[in-house]
């Protein structure tokens, strides 16, 4: 690996968290902690990450149980949940909340699976872009005489591969998110 395609491998690495990250949050009809990961709640005067205020546990196959560390904040938690867009109503028995999630329709699994598949392809021309960006600074240097033309064609090729091995990662990640979502 040259010093020269590590910065851009770098933001292909990035570029594949984020679009893991964003998958794990897409709710898929089975209880999945990350959901929340999004959701904040208005405690102590400022905006906090719901799994800083709680404890979080799957339970059950389809049943996330949220326990306050601080009972006083269980209201806030339950408004944040309420005002997020996970479109579950939280049942608050005044100790935990309780997000029980429905099963998902064949409707709707096939319209997941079209989402998914579209912010892979994203994450994909994401990743193809960064490749431009590195072949033309490759092409620069090659231009102001700081390699040769051996070398620019090295690294071309070295971009091109680990474009191919980051595609490859995306299509990955998008195959298991919606086998996921399908065998539910």
């Amino acid at each position: 690996m040259s010093t020269h395609t590590k910065a851009f491998e770098e933001k292909m690495v990035k570029t594949v968290n984020n679009l893991d990250n964003e998958l794990k949050t897409i709710r898929a009809g089975r209880a999945n902690p990350h959901v929340l990961d999004k959701i904040t709640a208005e405690c102590y005067g400022t905006e906090m990450p719901i799994n800083q205020l709680a404890n979080i546990s799957t339970p059950e196959a389809r049943v996330i149980v949220i326990s306050p560390y601080d009972a006083s904040t269980l209201k806030a938690i339950e408004k944040g949940i309420n005002g997020s867009e996970l479109g579950i109503n939280p049942s608050n028995d005044g100790k935990v909340i309780r997000l029980v999630f429905p099963e998902l329709t064949e409707e709707r699994r096939k319209s997941l699976t079209k989402d998914i598949k579209k912010k892979g392809e994203e994450s994909k021309v994401a990743v193809r872009n960064i490749r431009r960006d590195a072949i033309d600074s490759v092409k620069k240097l090659e231009k102001n005489g700081e390699i040769t033309e051996d070398e620019q064609k090295n690294l071309e090729t070295e971009v091109q591969k680990l474009t191919d091995k980051y595609v490859a990662e995306i299509d990955k990640l998008v195959e298991l998110k919606n086998k996921d979502i399908m065998s539910i």
